[in-house]
């Protein structure tokens, strides 16, 4: 079996125990090899609420950074940032974390802490 599939079959146990309300959503986390994506999904309704993405982010640092490209854990970082910020101009504040089978580790965990520093409760 390889890493794809393990992964999938991981997401799949940690759906069964997770769902998102309109009130409660679940923020999705996708992490390929350059980007990451992140959703607030209503389950109930079966709609996405907000979406965020690292292309939507600047890749290049500002003046603090030197004008140096960014680690992809940084963009991740801006990427929560982004999608606290959508969630509470869609008057969401709480949601139910999903890593989407990813380990809770580097852009992942980057991600939710930013989230979490920007107003997200999970």
């Amino acid at each position: 079996m390889n890493r794809g599939k393990q992964r999938k079959l991981r997401h799949h146990r940690v759906r069964a125990r997770v769902s998102g309300t309109a009130s409660k959503p679940r923020l999705n986390v996708f992490r390929s090899l350059n980007q990451i994506y992140v959703q607030l999904i209503d389950d109930e309704s079966g709609k996405t609420l907000a979406a965020a993405n690292s292309k939507e982010v600047s890749a290049k640092g500002g003046s603090a950074s030197g004008g140096k490209r960014l680690k992809k854990s940084e963009i991740a970082a801006q990427v929560g940032k982004l999608a606290a910020e959508k969630a509470q101009a869609a008057g969401i504040k709480q949601v139910v974390f999903d890593r989407g089978g990813y380990q809770y580790h580097g852009r992942v965990k980057e991600l939710a802490e930013a989230a979490r520093a920007a107003g997200l409760e999970f």
